[in-house]
């Protein structure tokens, strides 16, 4: 009796080898496909980021196109990162159809993916004759900086209007007998003239609301203007009437015209001539002043163009804003240079 006890902690020993001997030969449960999946591609990304920094950009280009297919249920955007990175490498290396063919495998899988599709938009572009891609590009960028240039004729035409009307009585006001009048005149010069016009444009936007005062960008921007350049051309208008000889103004005198008849009828008529080049050349500066109205949120032309060059990275929409203002300083020019001769023909006689 005393061996069968013995007999079964032998057969139960064997018993548990056994089983453990199968346990061990039996195949290891494998990890969840998404999982390797994804082991795989954040080590193949790392190797493709490894490969960049250290200027082996064919391997990059290797490791990022063994980037698998994403799993929908646990995609984390990797595949479409790696694809970039290849159309980028690609494009630099100078294969734009593969370039474009790595941007397409992105929208097979991601549709509405914005960087692939402006991507593919930019290589069909870069693939044009030059003087396709210029032609091509104003036609985008031209009714958007028309609609600025639109703006800023708006405002050069506003000031032109009135700033000779403010420097005229300005500089009168400057001349006058009257300290009364002086003083405010000197101020409103010495103020404008000595200071920033970027400045003045930021304080009557922005520092005005704070005492109450509320203005829309147009309404801002044509009296920060017109303020600017009434106290120029006040100074312009003051030395023209005070090159005028004193006689003038005493035969007026003589006649029986009061002061303000003589400086009307007698004085400042015969300052126009004098007066038509200085003008000219600040107006022609206006136009490009015009580009510091968008810090106070107007859309100008240089503005339009700004955010044309921000959205397409294409420095043809600053060309053309260059080209647009440099038409209408031309035409400017040209006008005033037809009425100076107008003006001075009796003086050539």
């Amino acid at each position: 009796m005393g061996e069968r006890p013995c007999v079964r902690r032998v057969l139960a020993a064997a018993l548990l080898l056994t089983l453990a001997l199968a346990l061990a030969c039996l195949p290891v449960q494998a990890a969840p496909a998404w999982a390797q999946a994804q082991a795989s591609t954040e080590e193949l990304m790392r190797r493709g980021r490894d490969a960049m920094a250290e200027g082996r950009l064919q391997e990059a280009m290797e490791a990022y196109a063994a980037v698998p297919s994403p799993d929908k249920a646990h995609d984390e955007g990797e595949y479409a990162s790696a694809r970039m990175q290849l159309a980028r490498l690609r494009l630099a290396a100078g294969d734009h159809e593969g370039a474009m063919q790595a941007a397409r495998d992105v929208l097979e899988h991601f549709a509405g993916h914005a960087e692939a599709q402006n991507f593919i938009v930019a290589v069909e572009r870069d693939r044009l004759p030059a003087w396709e891609r210029f032609l091509r590009d104003c036609w985008r960028f031209l009714p958007s900086l028309l609609s600025g240039a639109g703006m800023t004729l708006l405002l050069v035409f506003c000031t032109m209007l009135i700033s000779p009307l403010g420097g005229l009585v300005i500089a009168l006001g400057r001349l006058s007998s009257y300290r009364a009048l002086r003083a405010p005149c000197w101020f409103v010069i010495w103020l404008f003239r000595g200071t920033p016009l970027l400045l003045q444009l930021f304080f009557i936007y922005y520092g005005l609301p704070s005492l109450g005062v509320t203005l829309k960008p147009l309404t801002a921007a044509l009296i920060g203007l017109g303020i600017n350049y009434s106290a120029y051309l006040a100074e312009i208008i003051r030395a023209g009437i005070e090159s005028i000889p004193s006689g003038q103004m005493e035969a007026a005198k003589a006649l029986g015209m009061t002061y303000s008849q003589a400086m009307r009828r007698v004085v400042v008529p015969q300052t126009y001539k004098r007066l038509i080049p200085p003008v000219a050349n600040e107006f022609i500066a206006l136009i490009k002043d015009t580009a510091l109205v968008s810090t106070i949120a107007m859309v100008e032309l240089m503005r339009a163009a700004d955010q044309m060059f921000n959205t397409y990275f294409n420095v043809t929409a600053i060309v053309l804003a260059g080209v647009i203002y440099l038409f209408f300083t031309t035409v400017f020019t040209f006008v005033f240079e037809r009425i100076e001769t107008r003006v001075g023909i009796y003086e050539r006689r």
